[in-house]
């Protein structure tokens, strides 16, 4: 049925979210959320200022412990709730904030080379002797992000979108299961914007994408589900047209 969202649990969902609240100082900021997502999707979220967008990503990652509610990842139903920032990273969960930090001083290619190379140091990293197999999946990731002629640049040279490509193919170099992806049309030239959303796209055919996005136009190119929260709670679910039309939506976020 057009608007309905998928029942991510007859698709066994990759995350799911159950009842999760959170307040800090007496806001609650997350409220009784539930959220599921499939291992092969790609979701936006939308919502107003304050409606726990960011939260909801800091739970997900560690970064913030709920006061309660459960969180359960990947085939093994990993309690997220339990893990560290550092375990759940290498449980295969990759975050790309709204601002790209990446290491400036150092080559497009060394910058992949470190991100593959997680578990070494940066400098342990670039002293290594890069082989051909590490050499292919660079250049791989680099076309697939659309950087293969900008690999002996320096970072610091990119542009904007640019450096929000190389960020995202550093943790795609990770492989994770769920990537999670901050506001990633922010700043970008239209060019760059429909290169960004063509990646996404991509990205979703391997593995979980969820995009937190306050532009509603990028939303429409990304062509995919869509949750609305409010107030720490999803207000609605389904296709961009489908929640675009739901009354509350229109009062709590769109306006008349």
């Amino acid at each position: 049925m057009t608007g309905m969202i998928h029942d991510a649990s007859s698709m066994n969902a990759l995350l799911e979210v159950t009842s999760v609240s959170v307040s800090f100082d007496g806001f609650r900021a997350i409220n009784n959320l539930s959220f599921q997502i499939g291992g092969h999707e790609l979701r936006a979220i939308i919502g107003p200022n304050g409606a726990g967008k960011t939260t909801f990503m800091d739970i997900v990652t560690g970064k913030t412990r709920p006061d309660s509610g459960r969180v359960r990842f990947g085939e093994q139903s990993l309690d997220l709730l339990k893990l560290r920032e550092s375990d759940i990273a290498r449980a295969g969960i990759g975050r790309k904030f709204q601002r790209p930090t990446v290491f400036e001083a150092q080559s497009v290619f060394d910058n992949l080379l470190m991100a593959l190379k997680k578990d070494r140091s940066p400098f342990a990293v670039l002293r290594h002797r890069t082989g051909a197999e590490d050499r292919t999946r660079i250049e791989e990731i680099a076309a697939e992000v659309g950087l293969a002629e900008q690999l002996h640049r320096r970072s610091g040279e990119l542009s904007h979108g640019q450096k929000q490509w190389l960020e995202i193919g550093m943790l795609l170099a990770q492989d994770p299961k769920l990537l999670l992806v901050d506001e990633p049309a922010a700043g970008m030239t239209l060019g760059e914007r429909e290169h960004t959303t063509d990646l996404l796209k991509a990205a979703a055919r391997t593995r979980a994408v969820i995009v937190v996005e306050h532009d509603m136009e990028f939303v429409r190119r990304l062509d995919c589900q869509v949750t609305v929260l409010h107030e720490g709670s999803v207000l609605a679910e389904g296709s961009l047209d489908h929640v675009t039309a739901n009354p509350d939506v229109i009062d709590v976020y769109l306006g008349r």
